[in-house]
């Protein structure tokens, strides 16, 4: 501790919301930072009619929302989530889900394809897909995940979906031969992905919740060569419904879903001020990590 002040980060505009459809999934990864299992419902189940509620609100304030996001736990687990990805879109937005592309998505097939062929590709699918190895995927996700996700990822690719993938830096590994290596993947799968477009492949740093992280205070921007403008805080807020909690909130990010220091109210209208970055996540994934989730 330094005693600096905190660097402040101000919304200038809301770019993107996100909601997060809550933490339940199928899976149970190793180092998932919201902790996301088959049991941990921490989050619990957003409502359809929940994520209307903000959307109207979008359209009563003015706001410039041009994405709106679902993450979760893995959103398919959520029945509700085809009808409000059909919301989202309904109302004018580009949708993103983040997924891991196995049964949960499956089994909404059809209620994807009809939003496909009504939408195009302002719906868009990221595939979290830890590595190109099968061997750093499972130890990731568990044993008999990586199959199962590629075939996920191929019915999105042949069905004639907007997809991305997400993937991870692993250390030592340089992004270009990151890049590399998922280009000989989709390859040999037939699939086509620019792999040199950072929004088709984003590539995200390890997230290590041992390791200790610098505090971020006003002298940091000029150091690491940023501004708070390019920080996903300064663009984008995230909606969560925590357990016990009578109504959703409004959170800074998607990287601080418990951390109540970081719950900005109930509506998105006292959600638009600045955030604090004291938060070990805003150094390690943000600032220094240099990612962003949109």
């Amino acid at each position: 501790m330094t005693g600096a002040p905190r660097a402040r980060v101000s919304l200038t505009h809301l770019e993107t919301l996100w909601f997060n459809t809550g933490t339940l999934c199928n899976l149970a990864c190793a180092n998932c930072y919201i902790e996301s299992t088959p049991r941990n419902d921490a989050l619990v189940y957003l409502r359809a009619s929940e994520v209307a509620r903000y959307l109207d609100e979008i359209r009563s304030l003015g706001l410039p929302t041009r994405l709106i996001g679902f993450t979760g736990g893995e959103p398919f687990l959520n029945r509700e989530v085809p009808a409000m990805l059909g919301l989202a879109l309904g109302n004018g937005h580009a949708v993103l889900v983040l997924t891991n592309a196995m049964r949960p998505m499956r089994r909404f097939e059809a209620e994807l394809l009809a939003l496909r062929e009504r939408y195009g590709s302002r719906l868009e699918l990221r595939v979290s897909l830890d590595h190109h190895t099968a061997s750093v995927h499972e130890a990731e996700r568990g044993p008999g995940t990586w199959e199962v996700a590629l075939s996920g990822l191929d019915w999105l690719a042949r069905e004639g979906f907007s997809f991305a993938v997400a993937g991870r830096h692993l250390a030592g590994e340089t992004d270009a031969e990151a890049r590399r290596g998922y280009a000989a993947l989709f390859a040999g799968l037939g699939i086509r992905l620019d792999v040199d477009d950072p929004t088709r492949l984003v590539l995200f740093p390890e997230m290590d919740a041992s390791a200790d992280v610098p505090e971020v205070t006003d002298a940091c921007w000029a150091l690491v060569g940023k501004s708070p403008g390019a920080m996903m805080c300064a663009t984008s807020r995230m909606v969560v419904h925590r357990r016990g909690a009578a109504s959703p909130s409004v959170v800074a990010c998607t990287l601080v879903p418990y951390d109540k220091g970081f719950d900005l109210g109930s509506d998105l209208s006292a959600a638009l001020g600045s955030v604090a970055l004291n938060h070990p996540n805003c150094s390690r994934f943000c600032v220094l990590g240099g990612a962003t989730c949109g």
